[in-house]
């Protein structure tokens, strides 16, 4: 009979990892455990992936406010501050928000509507048409938002991020003033100093800004980029990847983790004779479909991965040539048609209707989505994932 499984991806516990912990060695230790255990059999191309958390906090890449706030006054001068597209959290953009509050005299805290750029919702698109509100165009202060608005609590968290935040400012000392617009030059009204703090959209904001006159901008990424007084630090992403750790620090996204899955990949060769990739993970790169969240709050879904996962798949959709190539087989000439057609397909198939409705998106995008959905963001205690055949096909037997 032909094998009937496919892909497993199976969540593999570890202990909790503290700053110093020999992560390589526990990662390894972890996989060669859980195999002996279930059991299953390591095979060349199955995937180690490892949550970003456990990297950054085995190398102790912490940042406290009071570090946030001195690289802010440096940077941008300590008055006041623009600070724009925030993504509504508490976990992600809550503590950042402190420091930056703790390193300037007053805040202009100016928030994209109706959403955040991860899909957070700051107002109902019915809402906004009942009342004749463009966001493309209409520059909302916080009392024309409240008078038209009111009182908007997140459906999951249940908070008014924008009471909230404007709280958590003036909590830190800092005077603060909201505004609601799209346009990122609508910032530069208030002052020329601006965070923008966007993700994905952020080298563009950046841009703008600059054409448009700002004099000192910087993004979330080029904020923490080296320590502070002995903090951890983020090259190449600053504070863009950071989690909440206490109600006063932040760990950073991991950096310099190219070794560790390389070194993983080779202690695993040399203890299996298997050659397995290995990646890091992070945010999976998916949309919650009630919620309207997207779940892509770091830079990226990889920030280090072995070099089998370069590249996007190179697939064939089987109900296409089944319906289509094939329409006139069944059985076990259907089967063989199908099987022959994977085994002679093209090395790259893009354009090729008969890949039409494959997934266009990245290995490491794809396998990190599957990771993230695997270990979960709560308490399974599983943020090792261990995936099997994710590079087999249908002949695969």
């Amino acid at each position: 009979m032909s094998r009937m499984v496919g892909t497993v991806s199976r969540g593999v516990r570890a202990p909790i990892i503290r700053e110093g912990d020999d992560l390589r060695r526990i990662v390894v230790d972890c996989v060669m455990q859980a195999a002996e255990q279930e059991p299953f059999e390591i095979r060349d191309r199955d995937v180690v992936a490892m949550t970003e958390a456990i990297v950054a906090r085995a190398q102790g890449n912490y940042a406290s406010v009071n570090d946030i706030a001195a690289d802010v006054r440096a940077k941008l001068g300590g008055e006041t501050v623009g600070v724009i597209f925030p993504i509504l959290s508490r976990n992600r953009f809550a503590i950042c928000l402190r420091g930056i509050a703790k390193g300037a005299k007053k805040i202009v805290l100016m928030l994209s509507y109706p959403s955040d750029e991860v899909g957070n919702h700051l107002i109902d698109l019915d809402a906004l048409d009942e009342n004749g509100v463009d966001p493309y165009r209409d520059v909302l202060t916080l009392e024309r938002y409240r008078e038209l608005f009111g009182y908007q609590l997140h459906p999951f968290t249940g908070v008014d991020y924008v009471a909230y935040y404007t709280e958590l400012i003036e909590s830190c000392g800092a005077e603060v003033e909201v505004v609601f617009a799209n346009d990122p030059r609508e910032i530069l009204r208030y002052t020329k100093n601006v965070i923008h703090c966007d993700i994905h959209s952020r080298a563009r904001t950046g841009r703008l800004l600059r054409a448009a006159g700002a004099e000192r901008v910087f993004g979330l990424d080029q904020i923490m980029t080296a320590p502070v007084n002995g903090s951890g630090c983020n090259e190449k992403y600053g504070l863009l990847g950071s989690n909440k750790a206490t109600e006063d620090k932040v760990k950073l996204f991991p950096r310099d983790c190219q070794a560790l899955v390389e070194e993983i990949q080779d202690d695993i060769l040399r203890l299996t004779g298997k050659h397995v990739e290995v990646m890091v993970y992070g945010d999976g790169a998916f949309k919650d479909p009630v919620g309207k969240i997207w779940e892509l709050a770091d830079p990226i879904v990889s920030p280090a991965y072995t070099a089998g996962l370069n590249g996007t798949p190179n697939e064939l959709k089987l109900k296409y040539l089944a319906d289509n190539d094939f329409a006139e087989l069944s059985g076990e000439a259907l089967r063989d048609a199908i099987k022959a057609s994977i085994q002679q397909k093209d090395g790259n198939l893009v354009g090729q209707m008969v890949s039409e409705g494959t997934t266009p998106r990245r290995l490491t995008d794809l396998i990190g989505s599957l990771c993230d959905l695997t270990s979960g963001s709560g308490d399974k205690g599983t943020p090792i994932v261990y995936i099997q055949g994710y590079f087999d096909n249908y002949t695969a037997e």
